[in-house]
């Protein structure tokens, strides 16, 4: 179901904070426009993360800072009064300190608002698996899932008890030397329209390099899971190429978005697309984050609300959510107007500012890249996880002790834990152990 844009009630006007009316569109005091929706963060990260180790492309990273005045160490995990640096190499603006080129506070509104979250029945009936995806459980000749004994024919029916099968999609795990992940349709929605992409390869100084790209589809859109799947797929293809032909890992991740935008683009050109197009959807629609890990660097990407988490094997150091999302409830705490807990328990939270397809307003992808100084663990993930554990505290709680040496299990057991809370949206999520150990370790 697709909703037009709606704009916030504001509790008070921004430019003057005299106090307005629900339902009003201009401040009575100066004559703000109300319906202005607050311009989207600065591309940040939410902590950074030092160390003296290189990601091994011959990029000259600055060498670590002495103690400062309070006595605080180096390589100490601090809040991001600091942040990572861009695709070219700049360092990205500070947290709400007015830094950054003149203007920026004149800025023009973010881009529109999407709002996806149609209502959903209690439960769907399982459905015919799609002729597009490859053979799976509801190959002709399978053995039907529900009585075990009927054969599946060409449509994806039980010739026995008649039941449709379920589709490929429906759930799946796949593993790449060191990283992982596991995506789920569910227990709400008739079908899964997350998909993701993970790889691992080697940098041209024989540097390994682990990545993980991570989509989830715009439900109020036309085809959502083809585009979650084109651009998995492209930004997945892109990564492994760039990397090993020695681009920078973080410019290689923002090329891998633009690609991953264009792979959605083209599907609105599709005659299945004008097939399935109906008078109040848009066009196939998705957001995007991804990682790539190598033995001194880790580089994430990102559009729209799906997230990246950083949970360090020693639990005692502070986890911390990498990326930013494009979201109405980001952009209201980021303009001061709500509070974090009154923001995202509002209806509006997830109704999203930022994502890849044709309608989208612009392209603007997000990169940050960090030097942990220590090992630990890259979460990847779709908001059907985050749901259950939003901040990274509760995340880091989840995620198993054990996560960089079972990279496939933790993302069981993260899935598991949004499927136990209610699994009421598709939930896909990738875990990446950092650094990224050498191929062929620990082999005889």
């Amino acid at each position: 179901m697709s909703q037009m844009p709606q704009q916030a009630a504001l509790p008070k006007c921004p430019s003057c904070a005299e106090p307005v009316e629900p339902g009003d569109r201009y401040c009575g005091a100066c004559g703000y426009d109300l319906s202005v929706v607050p311009a989207p963060p600065r591309d940040q990260p939410t902590l950074t993360m030092t160390g003296t180790g290189a990601p091994g492309d011959g990029v000259d990273w600055p060498a670590p800072e002495p103690p400062d005045s309070a006595g605080t160490p180096p390589g100490t995990h601090l809040p991001a009064d600091l942040p990572g640096t861009d695709s070219g190499g700049t360092p990205l603006s500070g947290h709400g300190s007015g830094a950054g080129p003149a203007g920026d506070a004149e800025r023009s509104p973010g881009p529109g608002v999407r709002l996806d979250r149609p209502a959903e029945p209690d439960e769907y009936p399982l459905q015919a698996p799609d002729p597009r995806l490859p053979a799976g459980p509801g190959t002709p000749g399978a053995v039907c899932v529900a009585c075990r004994t009927g054969r599946v024919d060409g449509d994806g029916y039980c010739e026995n008890c008649g039941h449709a099968q379920p589709r490929e999609r429906d759930h799946v795990e796949r593993e790449s030397g060191p990283v992982a992940a596991v995506s789920d349709r569910g227990l709400r929605h008739h079908r899964n329209e997350d998909a993701f992409a993970v790889g691992h390869t080697t940098l041209p100084d024989g540097t390994p390099a682990a990545l993980a790209v991570v989509c989830d589809g715009v439900s109020s859109a036309t085809r959502p899971d083809d585009a979650s799947l084109a651009a998995s797929r492209a930004a997945g293809d892109l990564l492994l190429t760039a990397l090993e032909r020695g681009t920078h890992p973080q410019q290689a991740m923002h090329d891998a978005i633009v690609a991953a935008a264009q792979a959605v683009d083209a599907l609105a050109e599709e005659p299945a697309t004008a097939r399935e197009q109906a008078p109040h959807q848009n066009a196939p629609a998705c957001t995007i984050v991804g990682a790539v890990v190598t033995s001194g660097l880790l580089v994430v990407g990102w559009i729209g609300d799906s997230r990246a988490y950083w949970v360090p094997s020693d639990r005692a150091a502070p986890p911390a959510r990498l990326t930013e999302d494009d979201s109405w409830a980001a952009q209201m705490v980021a303009a001061g107007l709500m509070s974090e807990a009154e923001a995202y328990a509002d209806q509006r939270a997830h109704a999203i500012t930022g994502w890849l397809g044709a309608d989208a307003y612009e392209l603007d992808p997000h990169t940050a890249s960090f030097k942990p100084d220590r090992p630990g663990t890259v979460v990847v993930c779709t908001d059907g996880l985050w749901n259950y554990a939003e901040s990274a505290e509760e995340l880091s709680e989840v995620v198993p002790a054990d996560a960089a040496l079972r990279p496939l299990h933790s993302a069981q057991v993260l899935v598991g834990h949004a499927l136990d809370g209610g699994g009421h949206d598709n939930v896909t999520v990738a875990v990446l152990p950092f650094p990224a150990p050498r191929q062929g370790a620990g082999s005889a």
